[in-house]
């Protein structure tokens, strides 16, 4: 069995010592124009030309995230079953990144920390949960797993999704007709959709504005998902608050990016939720074994629809 290694940006050693020590029989190695065919391939934002080479002989092809929308500009043949994962460790990252920025924003966390560089002994608000309904954008799982680790602090959530779920503890609204009332019963908005034509640009003037007063938006899905200059205008305006932001249509964030330097805008580096490289490999080797042997396997894109 040959595995080979297209992922740009990514420091390979870690995935390359992890795949020999699970795959000690199979011949591992990182992909080269004009290499070899080989069996499997884990890949990250791959060049077409490696999908040219690759993929007729492939038998299934491993994308090293969650999120799948580096492949969609690509032609991928529809028989080549592509993979995603699934958790692998980001799921519980994910969900104390959200965790901390919607407590942090409720408890008024950023105003005590402005007081006290100040040398000001005072208390903020006391706010009322039932005041702040959080609203989850997208509940596959890492999405779920956010949702469900906020109504452990008793917030009101919702949850919206392109299809029908069902959660213990979350309003959950299905469709396109039915978005709009999902924003409106938003007051805290956390985005964690996948990214492709029906979402692209969906946190814009309009959706924002259907937020409740005082809104907070937390973008841990893709830059692509948020019109930049209607967010901005949005808080100036007063009708949101602020906004947690860790993902950028343009990654690094350009210096002259007025995020930067916006009072009421929190940057972090694509931090959210780190693919774990032991955890990762460990899925996609069962998922190779199980392949082996005949057996369904899950997580498998759906090219098509964008994830």
């Amino acid at each position: 069995m040959k595995v080979t290694f297209c992922c740009e940006d990514t420091r390979p050693e870690p995935w390359l010592q992890g795949l020999r020590a699970a795959l000690p029989d199979a011949e591992i190695g990182i992909w080269e124009p004009g290499a070899p065919q080989a069996d499997y391939a884990l890949v990250w934002a791959p060049p077409q030309r490696f999908i040219d080479e690759q993929a007729a002989g492939l038998k299934a092809m491993f994308n090293i995230g969650a999120g799948v929308d580096a492949l969609l500009p690509l032609t991928i043949p529809a028989a080549l079953p592509v993979y995603r994962l699934e958790d692998a460790g980001m799921a519980v990252q994910m969900a104390e990144y959200v965790a901390q920025a919607v407590i942090r924003f409720f408890r008024g966390l950023d105003a005590y920390e402005a007081d006290m560089a100040q040398g000001i002994w005072q208390h903020q608000r006391n706010p009322r949960r039932a005041d702040y309904p959080v609203g989850v954008m997208g509940l596959g799982k890492m999405g779920e797993r956010v949702a469900r680790a906020l109504t452990v602090f008793d917030f009101p959530v919702k949850g919206w999704s392109r299809s029908p779920r069902e959660l213990d503890g979350v309003t959950c609204f299905s469709g396109m007709d039915s978005l709009d009332g999902f924003l409106s019963s938003t007051r805290i908005l956390v985005n964690l959709l996948p990214l492709h034509d029906e979402t692209r640009d969906i946190i814009n003037a309009r959706t924002l504005a259907l937020l409740q007063p005082g809104a907070y938006v937390i973008n841990v899905g893709r830059g692509g998902h948020v019109v930049d200059a209607d967010l901005i205008s949005q808080i100036d305006a007063g009708h949101v608050s602020g906004a947690l932001l860790d993902v950028f249509r343009e990654e690094p964030l350009p210096e002259a990016h007025p995020f930067w330097k916006h009072p009421r805008i929190v940057l972090t580096p694509h931090t959210s939720a780190r693919t774990l490289a032991a955890d990762s490999i460990a899925q996609i080797v069962g998922k190779v074994a199980a392949m082996s042997r005949g057996e369904p396997v899950s997580g498998r894109v759906d090219l098509q629809r964008g994830y």
